[in-house]
């Protein structure tokens, strides 16, 4: 349990350093990806970031399928 916690909280701090780095780095820009629909009209904006979510589920997917991997 201590080691999920550890690398639970490891993944979490390097997200956190990744959506810092997004602000100075305009290629890491979490949210701004070619794929995110994005609509914006006088009194209205709609936000769905579909690219995003497939990539942090891929990510996520990995990251479970790994620490699997490991337990073994």
């Amino acid at each position: 349990m201590g080691r999920l916690l550890l690398f639970a909280g490891l993944g979490i701090a390097g997200l956190g350093l990744l959506l810092m780095l997004g602000h100075a780095a305009p290629g890491l820009r979490v949210g701004r990806l070619p794929g995110d629909i994005r609509v914006e009209r006088e009194g209205f904006s709609f936000y769905f970031p579909l690219t995003t979510m497939v990539l942090a589920s891929l990510a996520l997917s990995g990251a479970v399928w790994l620490l699997g991997r490991l337990r073994r």
